[in-house]
């Protein structure tokens, strides 16, 4: 066969390294301390940084294939560890700090992490699973917290020189490391490699993506230490936009200041983060200027249509992403096709509302009960599943897990979705929380996003509780905004006209706070739990 002529240059991380460096060396990385002060450098000085810290740890033994950990927010010294350590054929881990103390240790146990960089205020974190396990250095950034007895960043940095030992990397090489949040057993680990990173951040930059240029200011609010930051950073450091970076502090307030001291326009994080950020906006309108075109993606769990619109009603523009840890994890992002342009204004709603079209290289199938390939008609719905260049094909040392696979090697989302004509994904729930009353599926999520549209409601699940007649039905658990009087009846009437009958919540629970996991997603399993003995009225 015909050969092309083209140079197989590898495709890794350092490449990202080596042109943020030097192409876009002047351009600013800030990050937010935990005193709110601002921090600033410049991808120059975070690559320079790097090689040393990739020397320091060649130095400290590390080889290729290693595993080294952080414990990190948000900040640039997360960033040189992003860049160090797959640069000398390492792996990065990055730890997830919101799971419970016993996770964490599991996780780095099962990874073989050998060595742990950590922020100083998250040593209590680490006090509380040190002796379940066994690194070899600890090694703190002492970013604004307590003493402590380990190892000093910057000191172990200048134990280390900016010429770190080059290696061969095979762009199928592993690069980092990250575990699901264990919602249905134990953590599992995926390997993200060098090229399916570098193909990821292609795509993500897109212009029908993110659409992301050396013009813009990026935010990830959604933490580097879950899902490589929806893999943000790499996607600014390839394209060289300035990098701000919020530290701890993720409340709404802090952000919208961060936003406005530092011009940010395109911003990512789960929609419990926008929920707060669009309510401290309506309640201090005058408080923050900001970019006018402000862009936010928002995944991680659906996306409440009401919420799109609301932001749009104050020129701010809300992208649905579709995503998992085991698809890197962006694969499919909501822009409107040139034909939606057409459609009347509650049509269009309803596409901006939707989990979005794959990117490039991203295959999408439903697979129906009966096991068929549902069409792309909009309504067939299924499993969705999922292959392409970044897509896991299996979990790391889980044999067990390989029932989340296909025989020909498609991924299981356990996502229930439907295909549109146009290529569009209809997320309709999770498989697990699909409610079955009387024999007919009803969609928790298309509830839950009608519910938050109500003006009173300020976050909403939905979930499946045993029913003596109906074997289940559909319960509304609701936390009421801040001062707002809403009645049971008050959402039921709501509900009414938008769905049948017999989709209507019987009853409705109102709590102060619905738990979370460690990413801001609702933990529809502790709901259950909280609410498996609910007497019905009716």
């Amino acid at each position: 066969m015909l050969q092309s002529t083209m140079m197989t240059q590898p495709l890794t991380l350092t490449s990202l390294l080596d042109r943020s460096g030097s192409v876009f060396a002047d351009v600013e990385v800030i990050s937010n301390t935990p005193s709110k002060t601002l921090h600033r450098t410049n991808y120059g000085e975070v690559a320079r940084r790097a090689r040393q810290l990739g020397n320091a740890l060649q130095k400290a033994g590390i080889q290729p294939g290693d595993r080294v950990a952080t414990l990190m927010w948000n900040h640039y010294a997360h960033l040189e560890c992003y860049f160090a350590i797959p640069a000398i054929g390492a792996v990065l881990h990055t730890l997830n700090l919101r799971l419970h103390a016993d996770d964490i240790g599991y996780i780095a146990n099962h990874a073989e992490d050998r060595i742990l960089i950590i922020d100083d205020i998250l040593l209590p974190l680490y006090r509380e699973f040190a002796d379940t396990v066994n690194f070899e250095r600890v090694i703190v950034l002492n970013y604004g917290g307590e003493s402590h007895e380990f190892e000093d960043y910057e000191d172990f940095l200048a134990s280390g020189d900016d010429t770190y030992t080059p290696v061969e990397i095979d762009e199928n090489w592993a690069c980092g490391m990250c575990y699901t949040s264990g919602t249905t057993g134990k953590p599992k680990g995926v390997l993200y490699g060098h090229r399916s990173s570098i193909l990821h951040a292609m795509g993500f930059a897109l212009p029908d993506a993110g659409n992301l240029s050396f013009r813009d200011t990026v935010c990830p609010v959604v933490p580097m230490f879950h899902a490589k930051a929806w893999g943000l950073p790499y996607a600014a450091a390839m394209v060289g936009s300035r990098l701000v970076l919020p530290g701890p502090h993720l409340d709404a307030e802090s952000l919208l200041d961060l936003y406005a001291e530092t011009g940010v326009n395109f911003t990512a994080g789960v929609p419990t983060i926008w929920m707060r950020v669009y309510e401290s906006l309506t309640k201090e309108p005058q408080r923050w200027e900001l970019q006018d075109k402000l862009r936010m993606f928002v995944g991680g769990s659906a996306t409440p249509s009401s919420l799109i619109e609301k932001f749009r009603s104050i020129g701010m523009t809300v992208q649905t992403v579709w995503g998992m840890t085991e698809t890197s994890p962006i694969a499919t992002v909501t822009s409107l096709r040139p034909e939606i342009d057409e459609l009347d204004e509650a049509e269009q709603r309803r596409y901006r509302a939707r989990a979005g079209i794959p990117l490039p290289m991203v295959e999408l199938r439903v697979k129906t009960e009966e096991g068929q390939l549902a069409d792309w008609d909009g309504e067939t719905v299924g499993e969705l599943q999922a292959r392409g260049p970044w897509i896991t094909g299996s979990y790391y040392n889980r044999p067990d897990a390989a029932d989340s696979f296909t025989d020909d090697g498609w991924f299981c989302t356990g996502d229930v979705a439907a295909l549109t004509p146009l290529g569009y994904v209809q997320i309709s729930d999770r498989t697990k929380d699909l409610i079955k009353s009387g024999g007919e599926w009803i969609s928790s999520v298309d509830l839950e996003n009608e519910l938050m549209a109500h003006p009173d409601v300020a976050e909403a699940v939905v979930i499946a509780v045993h029913h003596p007649k109906w074997m289940e039905r559909p319960l509304a658990v609701v936390v009421k905004r801040d001062g707002a009087e809403v009645s049971a009846d008050d959402l039921k009437a709501h509900l009414k006209g938008k769905f049948a009958n017999w989709w209507i919540p019987n009853d409705v629970a109102f709590v102060e706070e619905i738990p979370k996991t460690s990413t801001g997603k609702f933990m529809k399993l502790k709901v259950r739990e909280q609410f498996a003995d609910w007497e019905w009225s009716n």
